[in-house]
């Protein structure tokens, strides 16, 4: 379009409005899906979304990359409630992190010896473990309130709960090897803010309380006052979140190395096209030297039949569980999930 002569400019910024539509249109009409074509169409004539209605020529001439705001939805607006038409919603459970269950979940170096700097916490005989076993994850929230501080501030609850099952170890009855337990309380701030092309969608803060529910000498636990910061662009979305373990009492401390291990803050990025999803979960105990450690988790799932999608995770570092906080292994896991994080 750069090649029109100056003498036309007038005539095309009259047209090009139409030109644009006419290639909207051209774009909702080449989407499979029913659903989506019909939102691409409703999206174009309704001037309340931010169309081509109520565009100038020059808005119309920008790449759609390029447009503020990005009519695409919010994919974290959907998943924490954040946008007006999704307000409402008090105790409806929602999806929170993925729902899988991977059969094929193999450990390149089990802990046979789990052991904790507590009194009493270390294993004085061999765990009879299988390298190969199967991870089951169930994880969901709700909103407890909304608006709790004029008109922002809602208050949601999270359990999270994960399971290693030595199923493929039939010489000691199929045990499950570890189940780990992860209720929380956040309070949810909404937000709207730039920053470098990103926009921020939610500040949080809560209480994070982890454990495997054992006896001793394998009882692991803590708990953590959590922030989280979150942002999206386009199809990403990306979560800092830092936190503060509580301290215990010296008889009550199951672990009291954790956070040299487990870390104290993590950052997670998640990358949507179309059905599939890719999530990057980096975690670290932001120190250096001998208490330098952390870990790294790849998930990918792809769409197989309806809602159910096949799922891979890779896991490299410290504490893939609890009664695993200080030991270093890698992970690699095949199975599928019923929900992913959008």
């Amino acid at each position: 379009m750069s090649t029109i002569p100056r003498v036309s400019a007038l005539l095309f910024f009259s047209l090009a409005p139409l030109a644009a539509l006419g290639q909207s249109l051209g774009q909702c009409q080449r989407i499979g899906n029913d659903a989506k074509r019909l939102a691409c169409y409703d999206a174009l004539t309704s001037p309340e979304e931010g169309s081509l209605h109520s565009e100038t020529p020059q808005d119309a001439l920008l790449p759609s990359a390029q447009k503020e705001p990005d009519s695409r939805p919010s994919l974290l607006g959907s998943a924490w409630e954040l946008d007006p038409g999704q307000r409402g919603h008090i105790l409806r459970i929602r999806p929170y992190k993925p729902v899988y269950i991977l059969p094929g979940f193999h450990n390149s170096n089990p802990n046979r010896f789990p052991a904790s700097p507590a009194a009493s916490h270390a294993s004085t005989s061999a765990a009879d473990l299988s390298n190969d076993e199967a991870k089951l994850q169930i994880s969901l929230k709700t909103k407890l309130g909304e608006d709790l501080f004029g008109d922002n501030g809602d208050l949601w609850f999270g359990y999270t709960q994960t399971s290693r099952w030595q199923v493929y170890h039939g010489g000691t009855s199929r045990p499950f090897r570890e189940t780990n337990h992860e209720p929380e309380l956040m309070l949810v701030w909404r937000t709207d803010y730039a920053l470098g092309g990103w926009r921020g969608r939610y500040l949080s803060f809560g209480i994070n309380h982890q454990s495997n529910g054992r006896s001793l000498p394998l009882s692991r636990s803590w708990n953590r006052v959590m922030a989280s910061v979150a942002l999206e662009k386009n199809d990403w979305t990306v979560t800092f979140r830092p936190w503060w373990r509580i301290p215990e009492s010296a008889d009550q401390d199951d672990n009291p190395d954790i956070s040299s291990y487990l870390g104290r803050a993590d950052l997670h990025l998640v990358k949507r096209w179309g059905d599939q999803q890719f999530s990057v979960l980096l975690r670290h105990s932001l120190q250096s030297g001998r208490n330098s450690h952390g870990a790294v988790q790849l998930d990918y799932a792809f769409p197989i039949a309806g809602s159910l999608r096949g799922h891979l995770q890779w896991f490299s570092g410290y504490g893939e569980s609890m009664i695993d906080y200080n030991h270093r292994a890698n992970y690699y896991g095949v199975g599928f999930s019923l929900l992913e994080w959008y």
